[in-house]
């Protein structure tokens, strides 16, 4: 049994759009929130910044793994099941989270959360997918995107402002009364967006099947890994920033929160702008100018390790860097997404595993120089930006008019 797009429902509910923004938000619900503790978790556990670091790796790999097998079987299955018990194992890993007084034990929690996390990340894409094509779907997308985004404005304050009043514990029981309000809407107020198709043609199409297909679709690859390259580097900023940001240049848990919640602020800004002009000068156009800011803005952040430190130098170039990702991220998954129909779930999560898995693989590496400098951080997010404009210029823009 497999399942067909409904297409007589184009318009959505408020309220659903905010649901499906939140569920898309699980990366940065489950990170932002917690990298104002990064320095806390260090000191209490008595391990170093790149051990730390690792629960972040580990959440990501979560992430990215959790997406490869929930895609193919929300296309198969529907998408509120799956969606449902995500829910359920997140909120009670949270809560979980509290608990635990080892770094490995954390490490591995962590794990589980960003695996069963990755239920609303791959589910809202495909939601998406199943509701619109086009430029239309590139404007929900950044509707997405803009809910998405407030995600990384408001957790690292929140963060910020728990670590005020309690531990870093605390962040996690947060995180886990989020994930029941979640649940709760999911259960009562979402309803299956696929209907049944028993045809034999459909019954043919195996998951591993619809996978190897997008694997060998050398356009969608590069798609995929362009948004994934961007993202990686945005987990970058994600896994060194606060540690950065804290350590060296002096910022409290609340300064370092503002910054941040200026590049999410870029992010919502970004992906608005990318869904309001879309229709007007084409997705490729703005995926182009999206990596080649991005671009401009590693190198300058890379150039600045060879000048006087000052604040401004670090905080200028990531701003730019950050908020691409709003630009970038949409624009890629709409090109990548426009021909994929009933396999939109299995679409979204190879997407969701480059870009996950990417910065899962990269972000312990930004720690291994210590927590006082930001040299792996700046030449790691150089590589994948720079990498992401290769593939564009080098082959994407010769094959898409």
């Amino acid at each position: 049994m497999v399942f067909k797009i409904k297409n007589n429902q184009k318009k959505l509910p408020v309220g659903l759009i905010i649901l499906l923004g939140t569920l898309s938000a699980f990366g940065p619900l489950s990170m932002d929130m917690y990298l104002p503790s990064l320095p806390l978790i260090e000191e209490q556990m008595h391990t170093s910044a790149s051990l730390t670091q690792m629960s972040i790796t580990t959440c990501l790999i979560g992430l990215a793994v959790g997406q490869l097998l929930i895609g193919p079987y929300s296309d198969k299955h529907g998408r509120k099941k799956p969606l449902v018990v995500g829910l359920i194992i997140f909120t009670v890993i949270s809560f979980l989270c509290s608990f635990v007084t080892s770094i490995w034990i954390l490490i591995v929690l962590r794990f589980i959360q960003g695996l069963s996390g990755s239920a609303g990340l791959v589910i809202s894409r495909a939601i998406a997918k199943d509701l619109y094509d086009g430029t239309e779907l590139t404007k929900f997308f950044s509707l997405l995107m803009a809910v998405n985004g407030v995600f990384p404005v408001l957790s690292p304050i929140f963060g910020g402002i728990i670590l005020k009043f309690t531990t870093w514990k605390g962040i996690f029981i947060v995180l886990g009364i989020i994930g029941t309000i979640l649940f709760l809407a999911t259960l009562l107020c979402f309803k299956e967006t696929l209907t049944i198709d028993n045809s034999p043609e459909s019954e043919s199409q195996h998951p591993l099947t619809i996978i190897k297909s997008l694997v060998s679709d050398k356009v969608f690859i590069s798609y995929a890994l362009i948004q994934g390259l961007v993202m990686g580097a945005m987990f970058c900023y994600i896994s060194g920033s606060s540690f950065v940001l804290q350590n060296m240049f002096g910022l409290s848990s609340q300064g370092f929160s503002l910054v941040f919640a200026i590049n999410g602020l870029g992010i919502v800004l970004m992906s608005q702008i990318t869904g309001r002009l879309a229709s007007r000068f084409g997705e490729n156009l703005l995926l182009q100018t999206g990596i080649s800011v991005a671009g401009l803005g590693s190198i300058a952040l890379f150039g600045s390790l060879f000048l006087p430190r000052h604040l401004l130098m670090v905080t200028v170039p990531l701003f730019f860097i950050v908020s691409m990702v709003g630009m970038v991220s949409t624009s890629s998954f709409s090109l990548a997404m426009q021909n994929q129909k009933k396999s939109a779930g299995s679409a979204s999560a190879i997407l969701g595993l480059g870009m996950n898995l990417i910065g899962g693989l990269l972000s312990p590496l930004v720690g291994v120089g210590g927590s006082y400098t930001y040299v792996p951080m700046a030449a790691l997010i150089l590589i994948c930006d720079i990498s992401a404009v290769l593939i564009f210029y080098l082959y994407l823009n010769k094959q898409v008019p």
